[in-house]
């Protein structure tokens, strides 16, 4: 049994060598411990080609999804114009559809953005899977949720850095352009209270990224309110500790690192000043 997961895992981590290195995308650890388990319907592990996701039937959205993000992950490809069934999901998956969104006032969310994998139209497009959305306030996804994909990028484009990135929902809750809501899509599709990321930054570079976590490693975590409360400019002001984050999600995040290198810096919010950019992508 072991053998064949390995050399399934092996052949799924192989799909990615031609572009995005999908090894990478659970390198510092799996917050909640997913398995690929279709039995494990509430923390069913996906390894996608350019991103991993823990998927909850019972929510119809991840529970996080988690990527790396290097400069040969940026680029211009263009966006999709519809959402994509998940239909990789085991059967007895309920599969969330992009009309399950339509007329609910809240966006479709991405967890990992298209802008994070812009480099081809290929990996433009696999971010537009049903499994890796959540339902958003329009204030919330364009707004400062967005300015913190942008600054992410801008410190891979402009700063020589690469980032380790989990995101995800959580709670019960919010407010969109039609009200307040739990659910879409007769229950199917729980609307999340809060959205929340995590993101180790890192120095571009070869090598175990685990190995080069140290004590000046910076990490960056928010919590943002999925409501119409959210202004466009001042994601930093929703910044928190990690540790706040796991307390939040009970999940574990770059727990692969030794803990007498990580548990200190999850403890201290980031207060690193942050410039404005000098320019804008569109909203992803």
């Amino acid at each position: 049994m072991r053998t064949r997961l390995a050399l399934a895992l092996g052949l799924l981590l192989a799909a990615g060598a031609a572009g995005h290195a999908a090894d990478l995308d659970l390198a510092l650890g799996n917050p909640s411990r997913a398995t690929a388990d279709p039995d494990k319907k509430t923390n069913y592990l996906d390894l996608k080609k350019h991103f991993a996701l823990s998927y909850n039937n019972d929510t119809g959205t991840p529970n996080w999804v988690s990527w790396h993000l290097a400069k040969t992950d940026l680029g211009e490809a263009p966006r999709k114009s519809k959402f994509t069934t998940d239909a990789a999901l085991p059967a007895g998956f309920h599969r969330v559809t992009h009309n399950d969104y339509t007329g609910s006032g809240f966006d479709r969310g991405h967890m990992c953005p298209h802008g994070d994998r812009a480099a081809d139209k290929e990996m433009s497009y696999s971010t537009f899977l049903m499994t890796n959305i959540v339902p958003q306030s329009n204030e919330n996804n364009s707004g400062a949720w967005n300015q913190l994909e942008l600054y992410g990028r801008h410190l891979v484009e402009t700063k020589g850095k690469e980032l380790f990135i989990v995101a995800g929902p959580h709670g019960v809750g919010g407010e969109g352009r039609e009200g307040a809501a739990k659910s879409l899509a007769n229950g199917r599709v729980t609307v999340p209270k809060v959205t929340w990321k995590v993101i180790a930054v890192l120095d571009a570079g070869a090598g175990d990224p685990v190995k080069r976590v140290d004590a000046k490693t910076r990490l960056i975590a928010v919590v943002m309110p999925n409501d119409r409360t959210v202004p466009k400019n001042n994601w930093w002001k929703y910044r928190v500790s990690v540790k706040a984050v796991e307390e939040l999600t009970g999940y574990t995040f770059f727990d692969k690192v030794p803990a007498a290198v990580i548990d200190p810096l999850k403890k201290v919010a980031d207060g690193e000043y942050i410039p404005v950019l000098e320019r804008e992508r569109d909203r992803e």
